[in-house]
């Protein structure tokens, strides 16, 4: 028996079967479904049901074998467990035929390539081999949070357009090694790898790239010592945008920031406390349109566990309203 969670509310139950063992013939679906072997809240099922947050679905024993095999390789290279799998399906937030979202691990890549072995595009197509997975937006691997997929064609078209628009609104959570001076604020600036100028012009130093303009508003929500915990809401997508502004425009790195925060020495009680290499930024909040029923939906990831303890040590919360 599976009680269907709130994130997979309002996908039919031939899909959530199929999304779950993706190498059972649909025959054999409507077989065991005739056969009153699938059953919906105790009620034999014809497979079209429309699955609500709370039903229970009973899953025959049998079907245990069209699972998703314990291991996918793709012509990538990338390679992942069925544990992965699963690990990456208790991270998701929401799920139905449009879009899935997941609260993204920190260390995890989004996009695959050469040398990644574990990604989320592959890995979500191996959790969902009936939909047509893309990718809208992206996260560093070292960022955590909330990233939205897209599960066909038209929704990807859709969400591409919000997030190119920047009608999608984005707000990350971010411990600074430092005490941020103004309470809140916007930087607008220019950036080219990883660098900033006032004026683009200073920037064309021979890096081959155009410098791009990025802008960040922020706002402090708590200090202590020469800690800052921060709600940032960028307005551009530059590479590594909110780590540079952190570092450069605020003289305060994000803790964990190796690249632009490896010259900054921490406080020693705080660098006790932190036993992980992890970056603490959290894609915290994402609002978008959904590309099929047009209205607006906020989504929130959780606080991972690693910052958890230090956060709480702190006594830093999250942002109110």
């Amino acid at each position: 028996m599976v009680e269907i969670p709130k994130s997979e509310e309002g996908t039919r139950l031939l899909r959530w079967f199929m999304r779950r063992f993706p190498a059972m013939p649909q025959r054999e679906f409507y077989k065991l479904c005739r056969g009153g072997q699938i059953r919906v809240n105790s009620s034999r099922a014809r497979g079209q049901e429309i699955l609500r947050a709370g039903d229970v679905v009973r899953i025959p024993p049998t079907v245990a074998s069209y699972a998703v095999l314990p291991a996918k390789r793709t012509e990538s290279g990338a390679n992942f467990s069925l544990s992965d799998l699963e690990i990456l399906r208790k991270c998701i937030i929401h799920d139905d035929d449009d879009v899935v979202v997941f609260n993204k691990p920190a260390g995890l890549a989004v996009q695959g390539g050469t040398g990644i072995r574990k990604s989320v595009d592959k890995m979500a197509a191996a959790l969902f081999p009936y939909d047509k997975i893309s990718l809208v937006h992206r996260l560093d691997r070292e960022t955590s949070g909330v990233l939205v997929v897209a599960k066909n064609q038209r929704a990807a078209q859709v969400l591409a357009d919000e997030f190119q628009n920047k009608t999608a609104h984005k707000e990350y959570l971010a411990l600074l090694n430092g005490n941020v001076r103004d309470d809140f604020g916007v930087i607008d600036n220019y950036m080219v790898k990883g660098q900033i100028s006032d004026s683009p012009e200073r920037l064309n130093n021979g890096t081959g790239q155009r410098p791009q303009r990025a802008i960040t508003e922020f706002r402090v929500l708590s200090r202590a010592g020469h800690l800052s915990w921060v709600l940032f809401s960028p307005k551009t997508g530059r590479t590594h945008q909110l780590r540079v502004h952190s570092a450069l425009s605020l003289n305060a790195p994000i803790v964990g920031d190796d690249l632009y925060g490896r010259d900054k020495k921490m406080d020693g009680a705080l660098q006790s406390l932190v036993v992980t290499n992890n970056l603490f930024l959290l894609a915290y909040k994402l609002t978008f349109r959904h590309p099929s029923s047009g209205k607006m939906m906020t989504l929130c990831a959780d606080i991972p566990d690693f910052m958890q303890p230090v956060l709480k040590f702190l006594e830093f919360g999250l942002p109110q309203g």
